[in-house]
């Protein structure tokens, strides 16, 4: 009777480190054009970080120096305790659900996870980032001699915490509503980064021109003796001449890192022995899918259905509506904050929501076949987009409805409300008739996972850019007599209210001309939509 042996310490870490190395290798060799942005983006990181780290260096000696260094750290540790939970999915190396059938014991594993996320660009930049917001508050030989222990200190603890929270809510990230939560979630921290960012240059701004680091004060004083944290500010005490409370702060960190590794170790037991719950058999009955009442009868219906259950369900299609929305509000916010906030930003609402017909069919992925089969005419054809367009509309028009409001209460104009709706309605409904088209006529593959970062595969990034930027530069182009009779009303007073009636024609008129020429265009090209939707 034969045995799996079960490898070694040192093997199975060697296998791990090894592992990730070759992620990053063949992740880059699949595409010259992902490899390329890829380098360009880590070393522009670095030297961004380097600047940084080099601007918060020449701070010391300026009071407050140390207090702005505590928050940099304070704030790199939200970021790697909050990012895991929005980027989980595109971080395959994260996931230790990938590994919990192989026969590995939790410690080595643990150390071989720990030693290959310490590999890559996001542990550089914070190594550099914190080295200089340790330089900011040191003072003499001792604090150079602690900042040697403490930075690194820092890092494998930021590291290990980011690890630590993926790993405790592995199953939960891994399933739909996980992603779910990554996409609201990541939307939501990109606002209130926004937001803060805004506050903070407000709040340091000093009337006199210099910078005033005072407000951080209050808030330093709190966190230098949170670890991590307080490792890095160990320098600081130490420079003092307080060598035993800087290694109280050293021992502070050490031990939440000897906490965060428990914790660890414990999830990576958990998932190893414990069977998923979403496997497991909830219900002996058999789902059935009804028409929604409100939708119309026949093939029309039907697809609307399908379409917005994609739309709810599918986390990359979800992503696309969510991000287009997201994108909006951040840039209304962002406008009305800094004063520059106008009601005709509506309009990017209507282009990002009109970008949503774009590649239709790579969404369905294999299942597309079975909606080929049907499409036998270009009746059939017809009937097949014109209840995707519907039920793009369905999400779509509310979303304006809603913000036009919104917007033009926020900035006191009123009267453009009516023009400003109309030329919105205008340009959705060309991106609508425009997605259309280059859905039939410029399909692309989308990836095999549902990771919702990703919505093109290796090698289809050329297709994507002529969607994505045809169908901008086209929605321009066919919305120029809506938008040329509202900027010839606003240039010479003139009454700009017809918008309103003219843009919701225009842009049904426009979505309809497109819908038509794709319609017409789908059965003879429908092998090569096919082969691009099933291929991954």
């Amino acid at each position: 009777m034969s045995t799996t042996a079960v490898p070694e310490g040192r093997q199975v870490v060697g296998a791990l480190v090894s592992l990730k190395l070759r992620l990053l290798r063949n992740g880059l060799r699949r595409s010259p054009g992902r490899a390329a942005v890829y380098v360009v983006g880590g070393v522009l990181g670095v030297l961004f970080a380097a600047g940084f780290a080099l601007g918060l260096a020449l701070l010391n000696g300026r009071a407050g120096a140390a207090d702005a260094a505590v928050m940099v750290a304070g704030a790199l540790t939200i970021g790697w305790a909050s990012l895991p939970l929005f980027l989980f999915a595109s971080d395959e190396s994260a996931d230790p659900t990938r590994l919990t059938m192989l026969p590995l014991r939790p410690w080595p594993m643990l150390q071989g996870s720990a030693l290959a996320a310490l590999i890559g660009p996001g542990p550089v930049v914070s190594l550099v980032v914190l080295t200089g917001a340790a330089l900011a508050g040191a003072h003499g030989a001792a604090s150079a001699v602690v900042a040697v222990l403490g930075v690194p200190l820092t890092v494998v603890s930021l590291v290990t915490l980011s690890r630590a929270v993926a790993a405790g809510n592995a199953r939960l990230l891994s399933s739909r509503r996980g992603k779910d939560f990554a996409i609201f979630g990541g939307l939501l921290f990109a606002l209130l980064t926004q937001i803060g960012n805004l506050t903070l240059q407000s709040t340091l701004n000093h009337p006199g021109g210099s910078l005033d680091l005072s407000p951080f004060a209050p808030f330093a004083a709190v966190l230098r003796w949170v670890p991590p944290l307080s490792a890095l500010d160990a320098a600081r005490t130490a420079g003092q001449g307080q060598y035993g409370l800087a290694a109280l702060q050293l021992a502070a960190a050490a031990a939440l890192l000897a906490l965060l590794l428990r914790w660890w170790l414990g999830s990576l037991q958990q998932l190893m022995v414990t069977a998923d719950a979403s496997t497991l058999e909830v219900s002996r009955g058999v789902a059935t899918s009804r028409r929604w009442g409100f939708l119309p009868a026949g093939r029309t219906g039907a697809v609307m259905q399908r379409h917005l259950r994609y739309a709810w369900r599918e986390p990359r299609a979800k992503a696309a509506v969510f991000t287009s929305i997201g994108m909006t509000l951040v840039l209304c916010v962002l406008s009305v904050v800094q004063g520059w906030s106008s009601v005709y930003l509506l309009v990017l609402a209507g282009v990002f929501l009109g970008l949503q017909m774009i590649n239709l069919f790579g969404m369905d992925g294999s299942a597309f076949w079975m909606v080929a089969s049907t499409i036998t005419t270009t009746a059939d054809a017809r009937e097949e987009l014109r209840g995707r367009a519907y039920a793009v509309l369905c999400y779509a028009v509310p979303v304006l409805l809603v913000l036009a409001p919104v917007l033009a209460g926020a900035t006191g104009d009123w009267a453009g409300l009516a023009p400003a709706l109309g030329l919105a309605l205008s340009v959705l409904g060309c991106g609508i008739g425009l997605g259309a088209l280059f859905s039939v006529v410029a399909p692309y593959t989308m990836p095999a996972d549902s990771n919702p970062m990703r919505n093109a595969a290796p090698g289809q990034s050329g297709l994507t850019l002529l969607n994505t930027f045809g169908s901008m530069v086209g929605v321009l182009l066919l919305s120029l007599p809506v938008g040329g009779y509202v900027l010839w009303a606003l240039v010479t007073d003139g009454p700009a209210w017809p918008a309103f009636l003219l843009g919701p024609l225009w842009g049904a008129a426009a979505a309809a001309l497109g819908v038509r020429l794709a319609a017409a265009r789908l059965p003879g090209r429908l092998p090569e939509i096919l082969a691009k939707a099933i291929e991954r």
